[in-house]
């Protein structure tokens, strides 16, 4: 469950003033589990609004971004994933389908002390895990 599902309230809540572009997007990215890349929401998005451009679509999550809305997730070395749950946890990459899953504090108990932990002068606000192997419907076809 996502802190809030409402899109417009989302944006707001990180400074963002909503516009039908940002609002569609915040709300595709709140809805979707997928960890879409730029070029997945553009294509989900376009057909229910014609005049959205892949631009906007790249500038608007440039911008949710660095506004802290949603999280850029680097575990695939081709594309740029996106996540609109910036609750800490950690993300698994399936080696044979490519599937992106999270895994939360309760699977992974040692994550939340790590993003609180303080080492010497550094503090620590965001921690990036990621898994990399084989999804539970992968496993049994692969003899890794």
């Amino acid at each position: 469950m996502l802190i809030t599902a409402n899109p417009i309230e989302h944006l707001q809540s990180h400074g963002i003033k909503p516009s039908p572009q940002r609002i569609a997007v915040m709300d595709y990215l709140l809805n979707s589990r997928m960890h879409p890349t730029a070029d997945e929401i553009y294509l989900a998005l376009s057909p229910s609004m014609p005049t959205l451009s892949k631009t906007t679509v790249y500038n608007t999550l440039k911008l949710l971004v660095e506004a802290g809305a949603v999280l850029n997730i680097s575990i695939d070395e081709k594309n740029a994933r996106y996540d609109g749950d910036t609750r800490p946890h950690a993300h698994f990459r399936c080696l044979k389908c490519g599937a992106v899953l999270d895994l939360y504090p309760e699977q992974v108990p040692y994550l939340e002390q790590i993003d609180r932990q303080q080492l010497g002068r550094l503090r620590i606000v965001q921690t990036r895990l990621y898994y990399i192997g084989y999804c539970e419907q992968c496993q049994e076809h692969t003899s890794n």
